[in-house]
């Protein structure tokens, strides 16, 4: 069966019994109730691990607690985009006026935040976003709901940022029609101004789909159906167009040890082809669950598995690494094992992002000093990691991050968590290295 880790299989609608419950550019938009920031700044925890680590502080600011207003988002799974206007644009899998996830955004500088957008308002719509934001050619915001549309098993939605409109521009139809169905992923938009994404189930296997949908028509074409293990299966993550304008992504699953998979595919479609399988040699990572790729200059690619390395199993709760994969040579390398000290985060659900000093920052559900997740950075040529902040160190503090950060135009980070927060139901952080 395709799983993704409890905590992103909680709540969301499955298909067939599957689920049991770099940078893109963001959106205006209209709607809502608006709040004020309740913010609070501490000191980061540090904490030194891998091959010699070292110990760092930061700045945390709590922007925006979720649930504040009448029919705000809760439960924020996905990471953030800034917009063109400087604003952050996002999604929440819950809340809302028909209480099935809204799209918001805040004013960093002020942490006021709207509604823009509140799913489940009519038949057909989608509910349930679970991924990211973006910002197509044209101006419009483009996305995916994990359930909803006119079959129940997901859509892709386009929101209009003048009007703040919401059209359906696809509903999944699932494995009765060999289409996908359930996507947890988010979308890009390859050069040739196609969407690209994935879905975690549906296809020919029923063990998901890469997919396309024309911006001019909203067709949508299954370009390659997984078909399980040696194949890959269960895509959780984004895909990425690397430099030699291949996409490239990962699965939950799949591949020679059934621990997940790197995967590289043509935009026009055909055969999908593994690059790598997780789960081999000493200490591997397992599961990149919703792990997005991204590539660096050099055209290395990085990520994050949920489970494995040296100090962890093939279970929730520990372990987990930050990897480098070079796609000339098929070579994977293990940057960071999790859990290597006390105070350490475990689980990174999410990939990392490439900072502007060239460090890689991410966050973990688990582990740091009070075991609610932590904001790490590591440095890519040593290995080397630091704690920049340990979720739940001030009172009302946001806990239980899933999703990756950006890093804004100010050079600070930002991010959600999934709880926490002034209401329990998730909060948005600003975070800046010292």
């Amino acid at each position: 069966m395709n799983t993704l880790s409890s905590r992103r299989r909680a709540g969301l609608d499955g298909f067939a019994g599957l689920l049991s419950s770099l940078i893109v550019l963001g959106l205006v938009g209209c709607g809502g109730g608006s709040s004020g920031a309740t913010s609070s700044s501490s000191s980061g925890s540090g904490g030194s691990g891998g091959s010699g680590g070292t110990s760092s502080n930061a700045t945390y600011t709590l922007l925006y607690s979720l649930g504040s207003v009448a029919n705000d988002g809760q439960q924020p799974n996905a990471g953030l985009i800034q917009g063109t206007d400087g604003n952050l644009y996002g999604t929440t899998y819950e809340g809302g006026t028909y209480h099935e996830g809204t799209v918001f955004r805040i004013s960093p500088s002020s942490g006021a935040e709207t509604v823009v957008y509140s799913f489940g308002s009519g038949s057909g719509d989608g509910e349930n976003p679970s991924a990211s934001l973006i910002q197509g050619s044209n101006g419009d915001l483009y996305g995916t709901t994990n359930a909803g549309g006119a079959q129940g098993l997901g859509t892709v939605f386009e929101v209009s940022p003048s009007s703040g409109a919401e059209t359906v521009l696809y509903s999944f139809l699932g494995s009765t029609e060999l289409d996908g169905a359930n996507p947890t992923a988010g979308l890009i938009q390859g050069s040739d101004g196609t969407l690209y994404g994935t879905t975690f189930g549906g296809g020919d296997n029923q063990e998901g789909t890469v997919f396309s949908i024309s911006l001019s028509t909203g067709a949508e074409t299954v370009l390659y159906a997984f078909a399980g293990t040696p194949d890959g299966e269960a895509p959780g993550a984004a895909l990425i167009q690397g430099s030699d304008g291949n996409l490239y992504g990962t699965t939950t699953e799949g591949g020679t040890y059934n621990d997940g998979t790197i995967f590289q595919i043509a935009p026009g479609g055909g055969a999908a082809t593994v690059i790598y399988s997780f789960g081999a040699g000493i200490d591997p990572g397992t599961d990149p669950d919703a792990s997005a790729l991204i590539q660096d200059s050099a055209g290395n690619f990085y990520g994050t598995t949920l489970e494995g390395g040296t100090y962890g199993t093939k279970a929730e709760g520990t372990g987990g690494t930050v990897f480098m994969f070079s796609a000339s040579s098929g070579t994977e390398t293990t940057l960071y094992s999790f859990g290597s000290f006390s105070g350490d985060g475990v689980e990174p659900e999410a990939g990392v992002t490439l900072g502007s000093d060239g460090n890689l920052y991410g966050t973990t559900f688990g582990g740091g000093a009070h075991g609610s997740g932590t904001v790490f950075e590591i440095a890519p040529s040593s290995g080397d990691e630091s704690i920049l902040y340990s979720f739940g160190s001030v009172s009302a503090d946001g806990t239980d991050p899933l999703a990756a950060l950006i890093q804004g135009s100010n050079g600070s980070f930002y991010g959600t968590t999934s709880a926490g927060g002034a209401n329990s139901a998730g909060a948005v952080f600003e975070i800046t290295p010292n």
